[in-house]
């Protein structure tokens, strides 16, 4: 089958499309702007990139199937050629993951608004390290695979970060509603993507159509410390477990500490120890994503095996995960510069519940640093002032903030935007420094202008972004230059 990729320059959509290659499928795709790693990476697996997105490319391709992006809506010129011609069957990503890629496979998907990325990473490690060959399509770039897809051996479990967001122009449904769970996680739920969401009621909707599609043989692992969570409907047809720090988890995390050492704590199955975890990874919040992707390794082994499962513990017969020398995803907490007197780390967090947990695992870590965070307010949410004052408070558990440059801001009603100087203001009432920019490269330059300060100072970047490049441009300011 031939199969062209309208916008295939996205993560998801690039690892798909090597996903289908690797199937055997004939595969090529266009995009504006498309640069490495992508690039190079779609190139690698064979797959023939257009620049633009000219129609008569994609007739003179001819394929049998057209994938739309998320990304790409009405207007575009192979979008409004495949509906005025009806010439190609199209489909969003989403239906062509569920269709050709999950199928009947035993499918492990991982939903929440925040660590969906994260986990999803940990748990294909460990059904990888347990020996059950998944395939999986991550929205990042895990440190601990090979890379963010693997079709994986026939018939074996599929992992994959379950998006809330809608699946493409013409389909407005939730992305995962289309990846048909056996195991669901529910990480966590927040209001966010207030493009597309009204409010809280609006998104946890979703989530409740979600759990409607987990069959009777499936199960739901779910934030038992979560009132979002919790307060979504019950799902009486399957078997759900809880997992969090509260006492009536099911699986529980207790005595968690964090230091510059690393981060331990203990796991524990309705009040009997299962094991002890010491690695490296930051955060109560990862704490959790482990225990998720932890109970989802003996759940899926069960499955695939056939294997009944004892409420009583689980955990009983089965091969367990080793996670000590698990390092995450790239650009979650991710050090790009540790010296003795100055660290720069990159981190994907945009929403306040993220940001806040960073910060503290942070503070936890470099207990004698200055912390200074950078934020680039980028995501269709953070560009707005729902989360304004929430971000403010979050941002001040560093010592100083340095906030960049509103993304398309001149796209946004004022009434709407979000005001980064009352931020700033919000956050000198709160007895913190700060300062805001209209432009990033302003905002870089007075970072280099303070790099001589006479304490030890770390400095972290928060974007889902580039950051306009200001975030390499620091990092080569302050790394020693080799004079060999």
């Amino acid at each position: 089958m031939r199969v062209f990729f309208i916008g295939i320059g996205g993560t998801a959509m690039g690892n798909a499309a090597i996903l289908l290659k690797k199937q055997g499928h004939e595969i090529a795709g266009s995009d504006l702007g498309v640069y490495p790693p992508m690039s190079d990476v779609l190139a690698n697996a064979g797959i023939e990139l257009f620049e633009g997105f000219d129609q008569q490319v994609m007739n003179s391709w001819n394929p049998d199937r057209v994938v739309v992006g998320n990304a790409v809506s009405r207007g575009n010129e192979q979008v409004e050629f495949i509906l005025s011609t009806r010439k190609f069957p199209y489909v969003s990503l989403p239906q062509l993951i569920g269709e050709d890629l999950i199928k009947s496979r035993p499918c492990l998907v991982v939903a929440g608004t925040h660590g969906k990325t994260t986990t999803t990473s940990l748990s294909a490690f460990a059904l990888e390290q347990i020996g059950l060959s998944p395939g999986y399509l991550v929205g990042g770039v895990p440190l601990d695979l090979p890379s963010g897809n693997e079709l994986g051996a026939l018939g074996s479990p599929f992992v994959i970060e379950g998006d809330e967001y809608d699946s493409a122009f013409f389909d407005k449904r939730s992305k995962f509603i289309h990846y048909r769970p056996r195991i669901l996680i529910l990480n966590n739920l927040e209001f966010d993507h207030g493009d597309i969401f009204r409010d809280l009621e609006d998104i946890s909707r979703s989530f409740s159509h979600l759990l409607r599609i987990v069959p009777s043989n499936g199960f739901v692992l779910r934030n038992g410390d979560d009132m979002n969570i919790i307060s979504l409907p019950n799902a009486p047809w399957c078997t759900t477990f809880s997992v969090g720090t509260g006492d009536r988890n099911d699986l529980q995390i207790k005595n968690f500490a964090e230091n510059k050492d690393g981060t331990k704590f203990e796991l524990f199955w309705q009040g009997e120890k299962i094991c002890s975890i010491d690695w490296q990874m930051p955060g109560e919040y990862n704490a959790r994503n482990l225990a998720m992707s932890f109970l989802s390794s003996v759940l899926t082994q069960a499955i695939c095996e056939g294997k009944e499962i004892l409420r009583t513990n689980p955990f009983s017969g089965f091969k367990l995960p080793d996670y000590s020398s698990c390092k995450g995803v790239k650009r979650r907490q991710e050090i790009l510069v540790d010296q003795d007197e100055f660290t720069v780390i990159s981190d994907f967090a945009h929403h306040p519940t993220a940001i806040a947990g960073t910060l503290e695992s942070l503070r936890a870590r470099w207990a004698n640093r200055k912390i200074i965070a950078c934020f680039e307010p980028r995501s269709n949410t953070a560009v707005t002032n729902i989360f304004q004052d929430r971000f403010a408070d979050s941002l001040s558990i560093a010592d100083e903030v340095l906030l960049g440059a509103v993304h398309r801001g001149d796209k946004i009603p004022v009434a709407q935007r979000i005001d980064t100087q009352a931020m700033i203001d919000r956050i000198k009432n709160s007895g913190r420094e700060g300062c805001s920019f209209s432009k990033n490269s302003d905002l870089g330059d007075y970072l280099k202008s303070k790099n001589n300060l006479n304490q030890a100072v770390l400095t972290v970047f928060f974007s889902n972004g580039s950051f306009d490049g200001e975030i390499e441009k620091f990092v080569q300011y302050v790394t020693p230059k080799d004079l060999s």
